[in-house]
């Protein structure tokens, strides 16, 4: 079953920059897709334009038949609760609770005027609990985010995403401030969502390594346009260097 279509998807920033040019791809329910390409390349902005924290400016994005691009308020406000986020930067609150971060993750079920004061139920509680059980980190739960390390600060980050039972979690660049060994822990509970949860990971990356590693399937972006789309071992030489650039050296 298809659970996302990007048809002719154009973003064309305000100051004329093309972010992004008639790309289109599906992806599988269920799938975990690796989008790369260098920086600057769209993959960022592909990320954000399918659950509209940007709009694009041609194009449709259809979540399981239904027009996000069209998608009033009230119905991207539900689009939005099963398709989880996990940013590059973290975007955590750092003097905030570690819970309280994770907590984010449920405002799209809790009522707006409960939501504004940060009032959530018992269970939603304890489904914050679990979701950082399952990274490793309950016991830094009333912790100040700021005292985490990058890699527990990440972690947090999926943590949130997972609260939300998320049908798809959109991962822009999640290790791109990592360090190696790092990166390969947090690509690992990706992983794991999507295979024993079932959930589709749309995750944007630099490296090959861990396309070939990770990637079920992968998109290449350059300039915003798609210049591959297939399994990551279908990548030769020459195809590393049509996403690349002809410059680039090829390692390991």
């Amino acid at each position: 079953m298809t659970m996302l279509r990007v048809e002719n998807l154009t973003k064309v920033y305000d100051d004329g920059t093309v972010a992004l040019k008639d790309v289109s791809f599906e992806v599988p329910e269920g799938q975990f897709l690796a989008v790369i390409g260098l920086s600057g390349s769209g993959k960022s902005t592909l990320l954000r334009c399918i659950n509209r924290l940007i709009d694009p400016t041609e194009g449709r994005i259809l979540w399981k038949g239904e027009d996000i691009t069209a998608a009033n308020h009230e119905d991207l406000r539900n689009i939005r609760r099963r398709i989880g986020m996990v940013f590059q930067n973290f975007n955590l609150v750092h003097r905030s609770k570690v819970i309280t971060n994770v907590l984010a993750g449920r405002l799209g079920y809790t009522s707006p005027a409960l939501s504004v004061v940060n009032r959530f139920s018992r269970k939603d509680r304890e489904q914050a609990m679990v979701s950082l059980e399952r990274v490793g980190l309950a016991e830094k739960a009333n912790n100040r985010s700021e005292e985490l390390s990058g890699g527990q600060q990440q972690r947090v980050g999926i943590a949130r995403a997972m609260v939300q039972d998320p049908e798809m979690i959109l991962a822009d660049e999640p290790v791109a401030s990592l360090d190696p060994v790092l990166a390969h822990s947090i690509m690992q509970y990706l992983e794991a969502i999507n295979h024993d949860d079932g959930v589709t990971v749309l995750c944007s990356l630099h490296f090959l390594d861990l396309v070939h590693r990770y990637g079920q399937r992968v998109i290449a972006l350059n300039e915003g346009r798609k210049v591959f789309e297939g399994l990551p071992s279908e990548i030769d030489d020459e195809m590393f260097k049509e996403i690349y650039g002809r410059e680039a050296e090829r390692v390991g």
